[in-house]
């Protein structure tokens, strides 16, 4: 059970990467963001406009 949230944290911080290259950002930053942040960084992606 416990390494299904890990797996679960880890693919959420990819899918952010890659949104933010989506989105002309800097797909590391926000990978790593992500990682410390989880959903709060996918709703700030969500929420900023395309540079």
């Amino acid at each position: 059970m416990e390494n299904s949230y890990f797996v679960g944290w880890g693919t959420l911080a990819l899918i952010n990467a890659g949104l933010a290259q989506g989105k002309n950002r800097s797909g590391l930053n926000w990978f790593l963001l992500s990682l410390f942040l989880g959903p709060f960084a996918t709703l700030g992606l969500v929420i900023l406009e395309t540079k």
